[in-house]
């Protein structure tokens, strides 16, 4: 399986996150910890609703920055953003949780999450089943698997670790390699990325390509690229209404707005 320089450094530092968490607050603490929470509240169940609508099922995204296009917002509120999504048609959240690569805050999910009523995924590098149950206590419904950075094994243990506990999982690919292993788990939730781990260019054709090798009864969203109205329709002529966008929306002087310019507006 091979990695990308920036992939590899972010999974070495999540490593050393994760032990120093562990040393803080033990798995059977935290276990302890999330018996009293309330129900997720459905993350794939909601994507697939709109999906067989047809109509834009979009994750709208919560992230400050990003290792290769730095800092993407300085007036950053995850309250205010999530209830600006919230207000113009988002039917779920992203909330980026990675401190050292993308400026994010295990908060962030929190503060997003009370702020509105949608579903909300914890954006991060999952490499532990330790991160599934702080995913559980912070109030996630539904983590990140992105299949680039696991092992096979370790792919499966997280999935199982996600579905014992109430979570749902999206779980991202980037080519047919990445699809072929993901669709082993029998997911309901597939997020194409079509930006290239090793040197960050995007290509739509990324989702057009892996579409066809996908089952139909399996929610599909496309991530990254999706910057007008243009391509919003040209992915929907394909089929496609899932959508993740985050800077796109972060970059804008109000993302909710942006939303609805680029999803509901001609």
């Amino acid at each position: 399986m091979r990695k990308s320089t920036i992939l590899k450094k972010i999974l070495q530092r999540k490593q050393e996150e994760v032990s120093e968490r562990k040393k803080i607050c033990s798995l059977s603490a935290l276990e302890k910890s999330i018996t009293s929470q309330n129900s997720p509240r459905g993350f794939t169940q909601a994507l697939a609703q709109q999906i067989e609508r047809k109509r834009p099922a979009v994750i709208a995204e919560i992230k400050k920055a990003s290792p290769s296009k730095g800092l993407l917002r300085e007036d950053f509120q995850p309250e205010a953003i999530a209830q600006s999504y919230a207000e113009n048609g988002a039917t779920c959240l992203s909330v980026l949780t990675d401190v050292d690569f993308f400026q994010g805050h295990d908060d962030y999910v929190q503060e997003a999450r009370a702020a509105c009523s949608l579903p909300v995924i914890r954006k991060d590098f999952m490499i532990d089943p330790y991160q599934i149950v702080e995913s559980r206590k912070l109030g996630a419904d539904c983590i990140l698997l992105i299949v680039a950075a696991l092992e096979e094994k370790q792919m499966h243990e997280l999935a199982g670790c996600a579905t014992d506990h109430g979570l749902d999982y999206l779980i991202e690919v980037h080519d047919l390699a990445e699809l072929e292993r993901a669709l082993k788990l029998s997911p309901q939730l597939i997020g194409i990325n079509n930006r290239d781990l090793h040197n960050f260019s995007t290509r739509l054709e990324t989702t057009y390509d892996l579409l066809k090798e996908i089952p139909e009864e399996i929610s599909v969203v496309t991530e990254s690229g999706i910057l007008s109205r243009q391509d919003v329709d040209e992915m929907i002529q394909h089929g496609v209404y899932g959508f993740l966008v985050g800077e796109t929306f972060m970059r804008a002087k109000n993302p909710g707005q942006k939303l609805k310019e680029l999803f509901f507006y001609g």
